[in-house]
């Protein structure tokens, strides 16, 4: 029997979809072979997919609400998906984030045995065949620990989640609010009172970070696994590095990268980096190492130029029209 059942669960899976094409069928069929013996209710929030996504989703058991694709937005359709959904327990997945056996529901929902308790979120591998360049890279972001953490700034007391917010470091302070909705999930009750904030590009640490100053809590799962990445693309991941740090700037103040000299000072250290990771891998060929080195010296360059130009952007579209118009040519398909 499917764990996808029609229906007001307790524990309902809410998912933005937009041609989600194959893999979100891999993700429909993990889904359904959860052992959780209560069963989940699917509600997908689709932004006028063209490849038949919406009647994998149905066909699955899922209800499918369609809006245009230009009403799409990160922290608004999630928030759409959540109001229709009925579960106390809503868990949040990217539509290409696939669950790893048949635990994973049931690892994020034991989260919530504590009443304290507002969200979690899950672990996150690379595919098997991700580049070796952002297969490192990825083994860095606090999704990918292998064990459970438990974020809070100060349980019930929003003044002392303040004063411990603001005595950490920038970095500090976002791997305390770290939130990632590729796999997350979230309270209902916390949800009304913290929505997602109506965001173009990282909603989900916004709200970590709003959750926590409020003396909330959140829960890092590891036992709870999906696999998601994509293929290193220099421009994207350009443009994917402003964006984030254009508001991780915002959000905690971080700047890793504040001058031009320092672009090209860290691009030659984290070329080497790179170099020394390539000539470890046994696994490739020189062919393939010399491959790797080629875009390894690109993707450190424009690794550190998103990073310098995404927090220095924050005032700088409020000086030139030019920054305007780039800071929005940036953030176009992000």
């Amino acid at each position: 029997m499917s764990c996808i059942q029609p229906g007001d669960h307790r524990v309902s899976v809410v998912i933005p979809t937009w041609n989600g094409g194959p893999r979100f069928q891999k993700l429909l069929d993990a889904l359904a072979a959860q052992d959780f013996a209560e069963g989940v209710e699917l509600v997908c929030v689709d932004s006028g997919s063209k490849d038949g996504t919406p009647d994998r989703a149905a066909a699955a058991g899922g209800k499918v609400h369609a809006i245009p694709q230009s009403e799409f937005n990160h922290g608004g359709t999630r928030n759409l998906g959540i109001s229709l959904a009925s579960g106390e327990i809503v868990l949040l997945l990217t539509q290409d984030a696939v669950p790893m056996g048949t635990g994973y529901v049931q690892a994020l929902v034991e989260a919530y045995d504590d009443p304290l308790i507002d969200g979690a979120y899950a672990r996150q591998f690379p595919l098997p065949e991700q580049d070796p360049i952002l297969k490192d890279r990825l083994a860095s972001w606090s999704a990918s620990r292998d064990e459970p953490v438990t974020q809070v700034l100060g349980q019930g007391d929003p003044a002392a989640a303040l004063e411990a917010f603001n005595a950490l470091e920038p970095l500090q302070r976002l791997m305390t609010c770290a939130f990632d909705n590729v796999a997350s999930s979230v309270r209902r009750s916390s949800w009304e009172r913290h929505p997602f904030p109506e965001a173009p590009f990282g909603e989900d640490v916004a709200w970590g970070k709003e959750v926590l100053l409020a003396g909330g809590a959140i829960r890092f799962c590891p036992d709870a696994m999906v696999e998601h990445s994509h293929p290193l693309s220099v421009k994207r991941e350009f443009k994917r590095l402003y964006c984030d740090h254009r508001n991780l700037y915002d959000l905690f103040g971080l700047r890793n990268v504040d001058s031009w000299k320092r672009v090209f000072d860290g691009w030659k250290w984290q070329r080497g980096v790179y170099e020394k990771l390539l000539d470890e891998d046994t696994s490739l060929t020189e062919a393939e190492r010399k491959h790797w080195k080629k875009i390894g010296n690109r993707y450190a360059l424009f690794e550190c130029m998103g990073q310098f130009l995404g927090a220095r952007s924050w005032w700088k579209t409020e000086q030139s029209w030019f920054w305007r118009k780039f800071d929005k040519q940036i953030r176009k398909g992000v």
